[in-house]
């Protein structure tokens, strides 16, 4: 393959640096965060905690030398500073203060830890971990994965995608006083002193050396998580589906737990509710629980397109949650985090027409927009007044910035060295309205040159998912190549509202397919530079399927890539970890009317080359969705390959090793320049 021009290229994939979690001192006056990056050295994501002020007159720096520090949270005191850090590939509850020291790990969870939180007195940490069944994942020795008793599978929840089997490992919700920073370091004892040594305390994690103990709050083994502390410390307010039926529908509730122990308290929702809830917040005030919530239907199932809203009630529970964000907005308000802002309201960022938009949601449902445009909002805290956001563009990936009353004001500039290596493409927005009148929203990232320019056409996943306004890897690579890349959300996608998003269920590779297709024609008619008669198609998941389902019909591409496909739906359901639920939603349940759906049904019509790729640990998509597609290529004499990436899982292109992620762009790349190069040969001359 040839490179071409100055654009982003797969090597450049470390220089992509990914910010998150970022916290405030109390005062407001400086941030800590997590800057996260590809390293090709040790083939993993390397990441460290930075802190920067907020005013803007000190360049940003390192707080911690760990490689996999994430997940930074101030304590309310503003005194310590509480992370996760990976020991031994695990990452554990640590601890160091806010100027600065060696940090303490406070946790040894078999499993690690998954999230954490402050008590408001900061004397108290709860946190989220793992439970193994003891001869499971190590807890016994000598006695290997490949060596474990047999599992009895009785329910429809027992696997997760990128985790594996679930029951046998269920998160618990544990609560630790938090220990003095000035103790000295824990010595193990020797000779005279074992003999002395006082028994332990029985702790149900920690107690032992010299880590301090951590209780159980939750039910053993109920699956539970996104604690919260009541304002007055006494109760652990929590998310999970404790009910009999959850193991037939998608309902969670909101329960609390006695900080010191006790049984679970049903807060919100039931099983009888047509809502799932979760994520539960206090405002600062105290008076106020938020949370968010979903529709799920009668049956407890019927998320398609289902618009997840931000609710309210009372913290004395005087009445039950209350919606605050509409339910027929003409956006789908899929909110992402929430965050305390002044003393009632929160924060909330809301996918609007492929943008991330940032919303203060206050208990009375007034909302105002902070942050717009054509950007995306990954994160955001206030303190003092101050909002903290990190934001993506289409030519930054990740970089915090500051909301003033003029703008958005940056404070870190961690693409400098992506955007010194490479040129970065703007994308060109485009709407196109469609035969039957539907106007298609997308856009097209034009590479170097005057053209004309091959054109690959990509799918997002889903299909309730969308492309945006921020940072897509893959667009710049492509474009980078010499591709025009062209995107868009048809029906079916995320941020357009409701009606938009379930225009798919029971009908897919209908109306969708007209509009990618409507997309890329209409694409191609604006922009002369689009060469239509030279166009490839891609996409991953439902992506895959679209593709898959496309070139069955229409046989217009001169090649194809079909990535983690959802592709044959009858099979889909006895294998894939959403399997039990997410196929009848999607495609219904009557055979018949399945197999008019499905691409495997199709396959005989496909005479476009197809490259199937794969992860050989993919539980959302099972490995064997592309096994069998792949072998009826092969029967019917399409031209077909198929890459399989070992120790991989469903999010390879997000979160896979590096230089896997390197691997699967080289073979991407390798493949379009095989059945679509960048510079067409001369008929006449063959070059």
């Amino acid at each position: 393959m040839t490179p071409y021009g100055m654009g982003v290229k797969p090597r450049d994939l470390d220089r992509m640096t990914l910010l998150s979690a970022p916290t405030l001192n109390p005062a407001g006056d400086r941030v800590v965060f997590a800057a996260a990056h590809p390293s090709f050295a040790v083939d993993r994501q390397v990441s460290r905690l930075w802190s920067v002020p907020t005013s803007g007159t000190e360049p940003p720096r390192p707080v911690t030398r760990g490689t996999s520090d994430t997940a930074p949270q101030f304590s309310p005191d503003g005194r310590t500073l509480a992370f996760l850090r990976g020991v031994d590939g695990r990452a554990q509850l640590a601890i160091v203060e806010a100027s600065g020291g060696e940090p303490r790990i406070l946790t040894d969870a078999p499993l690690g830890v998954q999230g954490f939180t402050w008590s408001r007195d900061a004397s108290r940490l709860a946190f989220v971990a793992r439970q193994p069944e003891r001869g499971r994942y190590g807890t016994l020795d000598g006695v290997s994965g490949e060596q474990e008793n047999p599992r009895l599978i009785t329910t429809n929840k027992y696997q997760a995608n990128g985790l594996g089997y679930t029951r046998d490992r269920p998160r618990g919700i544990y609560v630790m006083d938090l220990p003095p920073l000035d103790d000295e370091p824990w010595l193990a004892p020797v000779g005279r002193a074992v003999e002395a040594e006082e028994p332990e305390p029985r702790a149900d994690l920690g107690g032992r050396r010299g880590l301090p103990p951590a209780w159980l709050l939750t039910p053993a083994g109920a699956d539970c998580g996104q604690p919260e502390f009541s304002p007055d410390g006494r109760f652990i307010y929590f998310a999970a589906a404790l009910h009999e039926e959850e193991d037939a529908d998608l309902r969670s509730m909101v329960y609390r737990v006695g900080a010191t122990g006790g049984e679970p308290e049903l807060v919100a929702g039931g099983p009888q509710d047509h809502l799932a809830f979760r994520h539960p917040r206090f405002s600062r005030d105290g008076q106020t629980l938020f949370m968010f919530c979903e529709e799920v239907g009668p049956e407890g199932v019927d998320f398609v397109g289902q618009d997840l809203a931000v609710a309210a009630m009372p913290a004395d529970g005087s009445r039950p949650p209350r919606r605050l964000t509409p339910p027929d907005a003409d956006y789908t308000a899929s909110w992402g985090g929430l965050e305390p802002h002044g003393e009632d309201a929160m924060l909330a960022s809301a996918r609007v027409r492929g943008a991330g938009e940032l919303h203060v949601i206050r208990e009375d449902g007034e909302t105002e927009v902070l942050v717009d445009g054509p950007r995306v909002v990954n994160g955001a805290v206030e303190q003092a007044g101050r909002v903290v956001v990190i934001v993506s563009e289409p030519t930054v990936p990740s970089e915090l910035m500051t909301v003033e009353r003029d703008g958005l004001v940056p404070l870190t500039d961690f693409s400098r060295s992506l955007r010194e290596e490479a040129t970065l493409v703007h994308p060109q927005e485009l709407v196109v309205t469609g035969p039957d009148g539907q106007q298609v929203h997308g856009w097209v990232f034009l590479p170097e040159g005057p053209g004309p320019h091959p054109v690959l056409l990509n799918i997002h996943g889903g299909p309730f998912s969308n492309y945006g306004w921020g940072f897509f890897d893959e667009a710049q690579v492509y474009a980078g190549a010499g591709y025009a890349v062209v995107l868009c959300n048809p029906r079916g996608s995320a941020s357009y509202g409701v009606a938009h998003g379930r225009a798919v269920k029971e009908r897919m590779g209908t109306v969708d397919m007209a509009d990618v297709l409507a997309f890329l024609e209409g694409a191609c008619d604006r922009l002369p530079s689009l060469d239509r008669q030279r166009t490839g198609i891609m996409g991953g998941s439902y992506g895959g399927y679209l593709t898959a389902w496309i070139i069955a019909h229409d046989h217009r591409f001169s090649g194809a890539i079909v990535e983690r496909g959802y592709l044959d739906p009858a099979a889909f359901v006895g294998t894939s970890d959403i399997g039990w639920f997410f196929s009848e939603a999607y495609v219904g349940s009557d055979p018949r009317h399945v197999a008019e759906q499905s691409p495997y049904e199709k396959v005989g019509q496909v005479r476009t080359p197809t490259l199937v790729i794969h992860s050989e640990q993919d539980l959302r998509c099972p490995l064997e969705q592309a096994q069998r597609y792949f072998a009826a290529l092969r029967r019917g004499g399409v031209e077909t390959r198929m890459l399989i990436f070992p120790g991989e899982n469903h999010e390879l292109s997000r979160s896979g090793t590096p230089w896997h992620r390197r691997q699967r762009f080289d073979a991407i790349l390798d493949w379009w320049e095989e059945h679509l190069p960048v510079h067409a040969k001369d008929p006449e001359n063959g070059s």
